[in-house]
């Protein structure tokens, strides 16, 4: 493990060490509109913005929020907005008013938006005209003192800022009208004029946080992972250098991963600004939109989600459009299955690899490589420049021989300072620099890694360890699977038991003895599924993640409600 066998593979292009910057993450966007003024920052909707009018507007976000708002060094204020514009302002308007951003769902019930505002202990936020009622609800519960509001409209070209109104109405049923007054303040009213004089605190890149960023609470509550400006920096100037034929200044990026996610943050959002990149954002993933999109604004590069690209391939209508702009795709949040990798491919001439990471590395740290290097299927790559990478036993904690299962734990300077306000979690998972990840997996001769499931997912059936992934996998296969997770439910005889929820594609009817028919020609019998659900969709984060955590805890449900009902 030591010797790295992975350097030997990396491509001339790929340095094995690379120079990090000491400036601020919010340095990038000055940099940016130094650079290239005129150039298209982002493209919303039909409406344009260059870096010169980003960099403005989010330098008077910054002074209104210090001159105004009072807030000083290491304030934490939140964010609660899909992509648009104004969350790339107020991304950036935060860090260099010298404040921690605390990315937020707006998709969050009261609930966890208050229980998110408490433990990070949030002075402002930011969200949409449609989610004010909500986020006023709880100000009476936290540090919450000021509500900052923008509307979908303030972004939009004309005519479409007028018409938008009406059907916001029609689709959610409610008019939010907000007036800038007392603690509630309008995004419009915020950037007028010209830039203002800003106090310029003095950022230590190593130490200083930049992000609150919760975990996804499907292992227990929500924790705030603290990442620091080196953190984010190094990892953003790491996925650069795995992009090494995309030009900075020429490059255009599909921003549809939600930005109030990690990987959408750090591989769209920081990534486009240090590159100088056209950002086309989304709001929201609509397969048709998306297409539509992609002929029309030709982007080269599109990070997503396996969710995002089956549902391109699966729309009805997806071979009527152009996607042959797009050169470079590097999936994450969720396993990527290898057919739907080849298909993309097929579609769209360009390169989609599958890579790795978690909330607390920033988020990146395996990727396979787009070019120069035989691709290697199943695999999350290797890892990153600058970063390490072992497996350990489950049983002692000792590196484990190639090939063998244990816990992925890695290494480097993108590795979170530790959780908020939790140092005893902190210790749980960090020693001596090393992420222990809670991820099983292996390495191969040439220092490729496969992850074979989260240490909490495995299944033990029948005194059977069963990964999930490799189920799930031979079930993607199927030509009728839309969609398919495998999980373990409770079983009085085998202590767990595998049970498969399948969404098919439209038009098909395949019923569970098919299924189960098909499945035993490519699982052994221990880990075929023994029982399947069809759905019409199955429950996900934002970002597309399947949530298995929540089919099992129903099936828990079900068996508690019986055995009442039997008492």
């Amino acid at each position: 493990m030591e010797s790295k066998p992975w350097l030997d593979i990396y491509p001339k292009e790929i340095p094995a060490t690379l120079e990090y910057s000491s400036e601020p993450v919010q340095q990038y966007l000055e940099d940016a509109a130094k650079r290239f003024p005129e150039k298209i920052a982002i493209h919303f909707m039909g409406k344009e913005h260059t870096y010169k009018k980003l960099y403005e507007d989010a330098l008077n976000f910054a002074s209104y929020l210090q001159e105004t708002l009072g807030i000083e060094k290491d304030d934490r204020i939140a964010i609660m907005l899909p992509n648009t514009p104004q969350a790339v302002i107020s991304y950036f308007g935060i860090l260099m008013a010298g404040g921690i951003v605390v990315q937020t769902n707006p998709l969050y019930t009261e609930r966890e938006l208050e229980y998110q505002m408490k433990d990070s202990g949030a002075k402002a936020i930011i969200t949409l005209d449609i989610l004010y009622p909500r986020v006023s609800k709880v100000i009476p519960q936290t540090e919450l003192q000021h509500i900052i509001v923008t509307a979908i409209k303030d972004y939009l070209p004309f005519p479409k800022n007028l018409v938008y109104p009406f059907i916001q109405k029609k689709q959610y049923g409610i008019v939010v009208k907000v007036k800038h007054e007392g603690n509630t303040h309008l995004l419009t009213e915020i950037v007028k004029g010209s830039p203002k004089k800003l106090i310029k605190y003095s950022i230590n890149p190593e130490e200083d946080i930049a992000l609150l960023q919760y975990t996804g609470g499907t292992t227990g509550s929500p924790k705030g992972v603290m990442l620091t400006h080196k953190n984010l920096l190094s990892n953003t100037t790491m996925s650069e250098a795995w992009l090494y034929k995309a030009k900075p200044g020429e490059e255009s990026m599909l921003g549809i991963v939600p930005f109030f996610h990690v990987y959408g943050m750090t591989v769209c959002m920081i990534l486009s600004i240090k590159m100088a990149c056209k950002m086309i954002l989304l709001p929201k993933f609509d397969a048709l939109t998306t297409l539509k999109t992609i002929q029309k604004q030709r982007p080269t590069l599109f990070p997503g989600a396996p969710t995002i690209y089956i549902g391109l391939l699966n729309h009805p209508d997806m071979k009527k459009y152009d996607l042959s702009s797009i050169h470079s795709c590097i999936s994450g949040s969720a396993p990527l299955p290898i057919e739907v990798q080849q298909k993309f491919e097929e579609v769209t001439g360009g390169k989609l690899v599958e890579g790795y990471g978690l909330s607390e590395a920033s988020p990146v740290t395996h990727s396979n490589f787009l070019w120069d290097v035989e691709r290697v299927k199943g695999s999350i790559g290797v890892p990153y420049p600058d970063t390490d990478a072992m497996i350990l036993s489950m049983d002692n904690g000792e590196p484990m021989p190639v090939g063998e299962i244990g816990e992925i734990v890695v290494k480097g300077p993108q590795i979170m300072k530790g959780y908020w306000n939790r140092p005893e979690e902190t210790k749980e998972v960090l020693h001596d620099g090393w992420l222990y990840t809670g991820d099983l997996g292996y390495m191969d001769e040439q220092g490729y890694f496969y992850v074979v499931d989260r240490k909490k997912d495995m299944i033990i059936a029948g005194g059977y360890n069963i990964y999930p992934r490799e189920i799930e996998e031979v079930l993607y296969e199927h030509p009728d699977v839309l969609e398919a997770v495998a999980a373990g439910i409770p079983d009085p005889y085998r202590g767990e038991t595998v049970k498969a929820y399948i969404v098919l594609k439209e038009g098909s009817a395949v019923t569970s003895d098919e299924m189960n028919e098909y499945a035993r020609k490519y699982l052994a019998a221990y880990k075929a599924p023994r029982l399947y659900e069809f759905r019409s969709e199955l429950p996900k984060t934002a970002v597309g993640k399947i949530l298995r955590r929540m089919l099992i805890e129903e099936e828990k449900q079900k068996i508690e409600e019986e055995s009442i009902k039997h008492a």
